[in-house]
């Protein structure tokens, strides 16, 4: 059937629907067919068919022009009122004006200018405000902010998708993608810059090593600080790829690159390390080449602090290691309990009858999570006497612990308790300031003290390489632990004077003392130091007094002389008032930062010194990590990068995160919503 043949039909009835200036309404013999002026497909046009299924061929019609259809289904909602941008249109009376049906042929330029006006006929559908540009930086900020392959603009099913959503929109290949979140990258780095050299205080940064299922090396480099609303904030500033064969030099030379590019070496108050950076050759040359600006504050004593949460996982692994013989032995125990119904039958009636009230179940541990394994071993000591039963009525049963076995798994399981409650502490907060880590690691030194007393030479030996490791960690990090506590206003000193007799026994006031020393020396240093003191009176509000107009004031001098003697008369006392005046009630709901925010006033120079000191990460390993038995291993995707987008992507996206995270808390607090246009 030729389509040629066919003769329009004249109306008989209005075609008042839009989509009709996409189709030729043609008859033949008795038939209507609705033929789109696109592709040529007949559909019913009948005028008992309606005109859904039109509208729906519309927006699959692969050959149509290229306009957006929602813009051409507007009009006839807006047919009811009788001004259209501004223009009177009566839409009937144009159709009323020939017999014959005649197809607008409306397209759209793909150069559509920002606010340029669609006509269609004399239709005026208003300003179309679509932006190119706009667009696929907005694509390449959202692929950027969650994480999604930069390919994923490749796929089919985004390609359709956009296109029956914005068919304007031309789709970029993946190294335009690329270049808008270098771009992105780019414009977010400029603004982390801008916040860090706008800080009064110092930045801690923590270093961090990461692989990939080929092995290969990566190092992280994170700022850490309080910023001026007393908030803790955390940025990646960079994510280097490492050659094969980095050494150690290698390495300090990269992180004083790093220092240098961002430009806060005099803003560094400590570095913190992950149990990756054994060797402390690496630590003393970005020490000495930092030192040779700037003397390190206590002589650089505070300076190097390793990872506190990696060495207890380290710990922990230790012990997990020691007891797999056992822990399989367990663990083969469970599945064969598991193994089914009649054996978990039995085991139940063995429960019921030695009258164990446990609501606990038996389950396998995960490898990839030695907590799992603790849970594990926990919950299978409290079915010892079932399993020991089970052995003399089932031989079938051939994995049974001897009773000294049993012991090993209480005494390994007690220490594994301790190791999960402390590293849930450090965990529950997602920006842990630095007090919070002393009572903890103390804990677990006092805890170790008594493990080392066992007269099991299995449970003794184990505990003595645990200490061993810890001990390492403690010599380094103490001084930098205990002044973080002091600096609490509900410990002070009463904390280290509550600790260190447990731990040093008769020395513990030498030790005592060491620590009061050193936080006296700190805080001496902060009120001399000529850098902090300068940079306040550099900046708005700090500035020293000074004539309006310009004019020659002869007393300057005698102005600075009279603020520094005032400034040093104050801040001899302020350490001193601190801690002389009775600490502050504990409770859970204790928000340190904002303690000292509102007590700046009264401890002006001791606040400052607050806000460095609480900003030290203690812990360089975030709480999805602390269970892990392994290390940081980037995903395949992103090892698949070359190294400038990769370091773009992982920062930028921390970036935008941290920015997402401060609108949407802003935007919580608004009794309506906002609407969020980012650029």
């Amino acid at each position: 059937m030729e389509v040629s043949n066919d003769t329009p039909v004249k109306k008989t009835k209005r075609l008042t629907s839009v989509v009709w200036n996409h189709f030729e309404r043609v008859r033949k013999a008795d038939v209507c067919y609705a033929l789109c002026i696109h592709c040529k497909k007949k559909l019913s046009g009948s005028s008992n068919s309606g005109t859904t299924h039109l509208r729906n061929h519309l927006i699959r019609c692969l050959k149509r022009s290229n306009y957006d259809v929602s813009q051409i289904l507007a009009a006839k909602r807006k047919r009811k009122d009788t001004t259209l941008g501004g223009t009177n249109v009566d839409y009937e009376e144009g159709q009323r004006k020939g017999e014959i049906i005649t197809p607008l042929n409306i397209k759209f330029e793909p150069d559509q200018k920002k606010d340029e006006t669609i006509n269609l006929g004399n239709i005026n559908l208003g300003s179309v405000k679509f932006d190119q540009e706009r667009s696929q930086l907005n694509l390449a900020r959202m692929i950027m902010l969650h994480g999604y392959p930069l390919d994923m603009v490749e796929h089919v099913g985004f390609k359709i998708f956009v296109k029956n959503l914005q068919p304007l929109f031309e789709i970029m290949s993946n190294s335009a993608i690329e270049l808008d979140c270098m771009a992105i990258y780019g414009k977010e780095k400029e603004k982390v810059y801008e916040a860090l050299h706008a800080l009064h205080g110092r930045i801690n940064l923590a270093v961090d090593m990461w692989s990939s299922p080929e092995n290969a090396g990566y190092i992280c480099l994170t700022a850490n600080y309080v910023d001026e609303e007393w908030k803790m904030q955390k940025k990646i500033l960079n994510f280097i790829t490492l050659d094969a064969s980095h050494s150690d030099d290698v390495l300090s030379e990269i992180i004083i690159k790093c220092v240098m590019d961002w430009d806060v070496d005099r803003m560094l108050f400590s570095m913190s390390f992950d149990d990756f950076f054994t060797n402390d050759d690496i630590i003393f040359k970005i020490k000495d080449w930092l030192s040779q600006n700037k003397p390190l504050l206590k002589n650089g004593q505070l300076f190097d602090v390793r990872c506190g949460t990696h060495v207890l996982k380290s710990i922990a692994l230790d012990a997990v290691e020691a007891l797999q013989d056992v822990t399989h032995k367990i663990r083969e125990s469970i599945r064969y309990v598991k193994s089914s119904q009649a054996t978990q039958g039995k085991f139940n009636e063995i429960v019921q009858q030695i009258g164990i009230n446990s609501r606990k179940c038996l389950i396998i541990d995960s490898p990839l999570r030695w907590n799992s394994t603790y849970l594990m071993l926990d919950t299978a000591l409290e079915y010892k006497a079932v399993f020991s039963v089970l052995q003399e009525h089932d031989a079938g049963y051939t994995m049974a612990l001897s009773e000294g076995e049993w012991e090993w798994v209480g005494s390994v399981t007690g220490y594994m308790k301790l190791f999960v409650e402390v590293m849930n502490v450090f965990s529950g907060n997602k920006y842990p300031t630095a007090n919070i880590y002393f009572p903890e690691i103390c804990d677990v030194h006092v805890q170790l003290t008594e493990w080392c007393k066992s007269p099991d030479d299995f449970v003794g030996s184990l505990a003595l390489k645990m200490k061993s490791k810890f001990d390492k960690y403690w010599n380094k990090c103490n001084l930098a632990l205990a002044i973080a506590a002091i600096l609490d206003p509900r410990f002070k000193m009463k904390l280290v004077e509550y600790y260190y007799p447990q731990i040093y026994g008769s020395d513990a006031p030498d030790h005592i003392k060491e620590v009061s020393n050193g936080i006296k020396e700190l805080f001496n240093e902060y009120s001399m130091c000529s850098t902090s003191l300068g940079q306040d009176l550099a900046r708005p509000g700090g500035s020293l007094p000074s004539t309006s107009n310009g004019t020659r004031d002869g007393l300057r001098g005698f102005d600075k002389f009279l603020h520094e003697t005032s400034q040093s008369h104050s801040i001899i006392s302020d350490l001193d008032k601190y801690l002389e005046e009775p600490v502050f009630p504990r409770n859970y709901d204790f928000d340190i930062l904002n303690w000292w925010k509102v007590h700046t006033p009264r401890y002006p120079l001791l606040s400052m010194m607050a806000r460095d000191v609480l900003g030290i990460p203690m812990s360089t390993l975030g709480p999805e990590m602390v269970f892990s038995t392994h290390g940081r291993v980037l995903d395949r995707h992103r090892c698949s990068l070359n190294p400038d987008i990769r370091e773009a992507l992982i920062c930028g996206q921390d970036w935008l995160r941290t920015e997402s995270e401060e609108t949407n808390r802003s935007s919580s607090h608004s009794a309506l919503p906002l609407l969020i246009e980012t650029s």
